[in-house]
């Protein structure tokens, strides 16, 4: 396969050029500026970070590639789907409040704010792809009626595929709450009983009467269950949960379709910025002393490439003196943080189903 490119700024500056406006120009000099814009949608898939979380993306970020859709012609805005965890990002209403409260609004980046699979994450496309592990993908409606995707990334460490990077910002973050319950699980959702208030909040919201209570507890027929996720969206409780049981390797291959089913038939561009490189995903309430130093800026057409090269330039790196890191021994610094977890698994999927090359051709601006 074709090596494709990838395009690398590092993080100095001078008196005419400062990081925001260097951003613009790896975009454009990447070939953003190749896709035709105009009148056209453009959704800017990102992750506003768990409140607590200080390594997630400023905002500032945003708007550079909000303005530069806008100059060449489109409508850009941001979006994230909400989470199958417990969290400030559960529903569209507290999603929206937690991005607000980490600087991403209409004000501070130039574009509208849209919670991609509505109010509860059950605004869904059901897209055809026939993969090895997924046949129809879940994918949050807004992502779906986009016209162009454009993924700004955080590049970090990520407990479940070792690292997140553009493929897992796609495909695990689009999916609906349906979505994520499939690349999470082999099973379906379960009831912590000891949590459970008995308040019927999941029953009234199951379309498919596969919850009763015992002892006033909430329990799951999972004969009947289709795993839509709407008892863990609408618990007040926290009671309900996703099993969590696919193993690691098969999830990053579930992703790698996600990815794909969002990416196919229409034009997409896609970022990484290297820097606070955290042990943990952004999803977390907290962060930690980043593992490496930070690196730079990568743009390419190619996910694929993309997150393969940034994995190549944080394993380049010596750990930084008093993170998690420190002490670990081998050449997979994400493996070292997280032994169960190999991301190498998703990006050859990734290959195999055409969303990329893991060959690329690092050029640097």
């Amino acid at each position: 396969m074709e090596k494709s490119k990838v395009f690398y700024t590092d993080l100095h500056v001078s008196y005419r050029e400062n990081l925001l406006q260097k951003l613009d120009r790896l975009c454009m000099e990447a070939g953003m500026g190749n896709i035709d814009f105009k009148n056209r949608f453009a959704a800017i898939k990102i992750h506003f970070g768990e409140p607590g979380n200080l390594a997630f993306l400023r905002p500032n970020w945003a708007k550079v590639v909000a303005d530069r859709v806008k100059a060449l012609g489109g409508r850009p805005f941001l979006t994230d789907c909400n989470t199958l965890y417990v969290g400030r990002r559960k529903n569209a209403l507290d999603h929206l409040d937690a991005a607000y409260e980490n600087g991403y609004s209409p004000f501070s980046t130039g574009c509208q704010v849209i919670i991609a699979d509505g109010l509860k994450g059950t605004d869904e496309v059901l897209v055809p792809i026939d993969g090895d592990y997924v046949k129809e993908a879940k994918i949050g409606r807004a992502v779906m009626d986009a016209d162009i995707i454009i993924s700004l990334n955080h590049f970090k460490c990520h407990e479940l595929t070792g690292f997140g990077g553009a493929i897992k910002n796609i495909g695990m973050g689009c999916g609906s709450r349906a979505g994520k319950m499939e690349m999470h699980s082999a099973g379906k959702p379960v009831v912590l009983s000891e949590q459970c208030i008995g308040c019927g909040a999941c029953r009234k919201n199951c379309a498919h009467e596969a919850i009763s209570f015992v002892s006033r507890r909430a329990q799951i027929d999972h004969n009947r269950c289709v795993g839509c996720g709407r008892c863990i969206g609408v618990c007040p409780e926290d009671a309900v949960e996703a099993a969590q049981d696919e193993a690691n390797d098969i999830a990053c291959k579930k992703i790698s379709e996600y990815t794909l089913a969002v990416l196919k038939d229409r034009p997409s561009f896609h970022i990484n910025l290297v820097m606070d490189i955290s042990p943990f995903c952004d999803c977390h309430a907290e962060n930690d002393v980043p593992i490496v130093e930070d690196i730079g800026m990568y743009a390419s057409f190619d996910p694929v490439a993309l997150d393969v090269a940034c994995a190549d330039a944080v394993n380049s790196l010596p750990p930084v003196p008093g993170s998690v890191l420190e002490g670990k021994t081998g050449v997979d610094h994400f493996g070292a943080v997280h032994p169960a977890t190999d991301w190498r698994a998703g990006m050859e999927h990734a290959e195999k189903i055409g969303l990329g090359s893991r060959s690329y051709e690092l050029v640097r601006i």
